[in-house]
């Protein structure tokens, strides 16, 4: 059979078709399992298999033939150059530039709670971060900023924002990052962290008590740049915080161990010191999750919750010189004392008089 121009062509299509269709047949037709081809991805391998996430397609996190993103396929050729040449690390880990297709990709399943995220403090950008002028002017950027702000980003603080100065102006060393987040999903979240998977409870089954619910899912990890590994909320443990020789009471929401690796204070453990925000006064022993939501950190309702229906006073505590109304409050809300609004001593708690109920 004589091969005419036309018929190259449909034997070229044909080829740059049949591969990533097969390729994609093979990836699916393997359950995932074809990921561990390659020696170095079967640790991660192993771990997702026994995580929450398990059922969730390694494709659906980290892209397929089928991805439209370029820089997704160069990655994987450079990739698999380096496994070519013998030069693969082990464990194999994802780099700063395929960290934010994976964190896209969290909305398609956690739509609320990135919208959250995205929408509170959590989700500032690196421009937001390094190229705040108030900021610079009175703190000097260094290395440990990147502890918190850029947990992932390769490299040091040289590299990402110049000059390192009080002088300005700023500008981002690597201009692509500007509006990328610079606290994203993973460094509070370990995808492949060992648990079982959140089920919809059957309508029949009886609700679990409140002390047996569950306090958060086995995710909640931080992510440390200086170990390059996550580690779970369970090892993070809570600091004893000081109001001078006294030691403060705490609330064993374990949840605070993650809360604390940044919003950390001096060495002097003192509450308020440095970032710490460890309540005092009539907020004392209560935790940070008990007023701020956990993705989006609003607070609106918070002190909805408790006031001014249990208060003792009975008045509307959103309405009070508190720094929930003003932030120049002399009353922070998180340090705020009963002798703070009652210099002459503090009224007795008013008696509530139920209305009486009719005998049947």
């Amino acid at each position: 059979m004589k091969l005419t121009r036309s018929r190259v062509r449909l034997l070229a299509a044909t080829v740059v078709l049949a591969v990533p269709v097969a390729g994609l047949v093979y990836y699916q037709s393997s359950a995932g399992s074809s990921c561990a081809r390659c020696h170095e991805i079967q640790k991660s391998y192993d771990a997702w298999r026994g995580s929450t996430h398990r059922a969730v397609a390694c494709a659906k996190c980290h892209g397929d033939l089928l991805s439209v993103d370029t820089s997704f396929h160069l990655g994987n050729l450079r990739r698999l150059l380096t496994h070519l040449r013998g030069r693969q690390r082990e464990p194999l880990r994802l780099t700063h530039r395929d960290l934010f297709p994976v964190v896209d990709r969290c909305k398609r399943c956690h739509e609320q709670e990135f919208a959250q995220w995205q929408g509170g403090p959590h989700g500032i950008t690196y421009a937001q971060v390094f190229l705040d002028g108030k900021h610079n002017r009175r703190r000097l950027l260094m290395d440990d900023c990147l502890r918190c702000h850029g947990m992932h980003f390769e490299g040091s603080i040289r590299d990402l924002v110049a000059p390192l100065s009080a002088a300005g102006p700023w500008k981002l060393a690597v201009p692509e990052l500007a509006n990328r987040p610079a606290i994203p999903c993973l460094a509070c979240h370990q995808m492949h962290r060992e648990g079982q998977p959140l089920k919809r409870r059957p309508a029949t089954q009886s609700p679990i008590p409140g002390p047996a619910q569950e306090l958060h899912r086995p995710s909640l990890a931080l992510f440390d740049r200086r170990e390059l590994t996550a580690v779970p909320v369970r090892l993070l443990a809570l600091p004893q915080m000081k109001e001078g020789a006294r030691v403060v009471k705490m609330s064993p929401d374990a949840r605070q161990g993650l809360c604390y690796q940044c919003h950390a204070p001096l060495a002097s453990a003192q509450a308020g010191s440095g970032d710490d925000r460890t309540p005092l006064g009539v907020h004392e022993g209560i935790s940070c999750l008990a007023c701020h939501l956990k993705h989006g950190q609003q607070t609106r309702a918070s002190c909805a919750h408790c006031h001014p229906r249990l208060s003792n006073c009975g008045r509307d505590v959103e309405k009070m010189d508190t720094t929930f109304l003003s932030e120049k409050s002399p009353r922070n809300i998180h340090f705020v004392k009963c002798l703070d609004c009652h210099p002459k001593g503090v009224p007795p708690k008013r008696q509530q008089v139920r209305p009486a109920v009719a005998a049947p």
